[in-house]
């Protein structure tokens, strides 16, 4: 797992327990190294776009993101949709 310097990572040693997983720190300002991040970051700012107020954005608002977004095909899973590669 990539993850970025943030401290939200400062318990990463817990983390590679628990999901039995190495945790690797991305170089600061090198978006390159965290792809699918971004990819995600990307297909989310289509339904909020940077600077949004999350406290504005009600539940229902964000469910549909989610559905929608997890019944999507994506090209690196073959056209599958991430609902149907989980199940």
């Amino acid at each position: 797992m990539t993850v970025d310097n943030g401290k939200e990572f400062a318990g990463f040693k817990q983390l590679e327990k628990q999901l039995n997983t190495k945790v690797y720190f991305a170089h600061p300002y090198c978006s390159y190294e965290r792809g699918t991040n971004e990819n995600a970051n990307g297909l989310l700012r289509q339904y909020f776009p940077k600077g949004t107020d999350f406290n504005l954005v009600s539940q229902k608002e964000f469910d549909n993101a989610v559905e929608r977004l997890n019944n999507r095909p994506r090209k690196c899973l073959n056209y599958r949709t991430p609902v149907e590669v989980f199940n």
